[in-house]
């Protein structure tokens, strides 16, 4: 038997992964775990979790997914029990803000950049749902400075679309961003809880002093909820005025952040010390459950 924090197995891929970085060479990281049910901001050092350091948010992918579901259904049809269509549209449609104000006015017109559309399956030509432009879904996303202001003036002249209430499909406008949004400011969905940002600097401000710069430049993002897109650029926007000006801010995103914990975890059984690491049969019928809490829960 071996126990292991599935952030520490994070950390040793990411380790494993860029020899040359400083995350490899002090063995040291900050793993931030967007998972279904909760974000955790954890502390690693020699692939162990310091405890004592981990921050969470009550938020995560069921709670995105649930709030997208109250936000279509107050809007557009009741889709409350179609709990796999709204989690697929908004995995293929929601990112991340990186000017909430900006897009919030783009967002008041119906001839925006931002909307896009999802077609409901009918159960007779496709019975999966889709984006209906995926090309124009991600067009926003490209688009410079100079082309938002364009969008926005174009918002202020364009004219709203009467809903269609018996087309199947869904019109995302706002709740593209909003729904993410909730990460950095869990207050709009009535949780008295600091935000993404404001949770990993109080979990780096929990460890030594001498970890928290190194801490700092070795971020690394994980779990499905860290797939929206811009989510690293506006956890960067948030995160340096909140760190001290003379510790360097650095975040890195795992090439897949729902596999980071098995490829992790691979390479550990895969190394030769592996079975020394762990509890044997033999051990446990000596010993029973306290040798499991030494070895793994100290």
């Amino acid at each position: 038997l071996y126990v292991a924090h599935p952030q520490s197995l994070v950390h040793l891929y990411e380790a494993s992964r860029q020899p040359d970085s400083v995350l490899s060479k002090t063995q040291c990281s900050l793993v931030v775990d967007c998972g279904f049910s909760f974000t955790h901001a954890v502390p690693v050092l020699h692939n162990f979790t310091l405890n004592h350091a981990i921050k969470r948010i009550d938020l995560g992918g069921k709670a995105f997914t649930n709030y997208l579901k109250e936000l279509v259904s107050y809007r557009s049809i009741n889709v409350m029990d179609e709990t796999f269509l709204v989690d697929d549209a908004k995995e293929k449609l929601c990112f991340v803000s990186l000017d909430l104000l900006r897009d919030l006015r783009l967002a008041r017109s119906g001839n925006n950049l931002i909307k896009s559309t999802y077609v409901l399956p009918d159960g007779v030509t496709h019975t999966k749902g889709y984006v209906k432009d995926p090309q124009a879904a991600k067009r926003f996303l490209s688009l410079s400075d100079k082309d938002h202001v364009e969008s926005d003036f174009m918002a202020k002249v364009g004219d709203r679309k009467k809903a269609d209430m018996n087309k199947n499909e869904i019109d995302l406008t706002n709740e593209r961003f909003l729904v993410p949004e909730t990460l950095f400011q869990p207050a709009d969905l009535g949780m008295n809880q600091a935000g993404l940002a404001e949770c990993i600097v109080r979990a780096v401000s929990s460890c030594h002093p001498y970890l928290q710069p190194v801490l700092y430049q070795s971020i690394i993002l994980t779990g499905g909820s860290t797939l929206f897109p811009q989510l690293k650029d506006r956890l960067e926007v948030e995160l340096r005025p909140l760190v001290p000006d003379h510790f360097d801010v650095k975040i890195t995103t795992l090439e897949d952040p729902i596999l980071g914990v098995w490829r992790g975890g691979s390479l550990l059984a895969s190394s030769p010390d592996f079975e020394s690491m762990c509890v044997t049969k033999a051990d446990y019928e000596e010993l029973g459950s306290a040798r499991c809490r030494r070895r793994f829960f100290h």
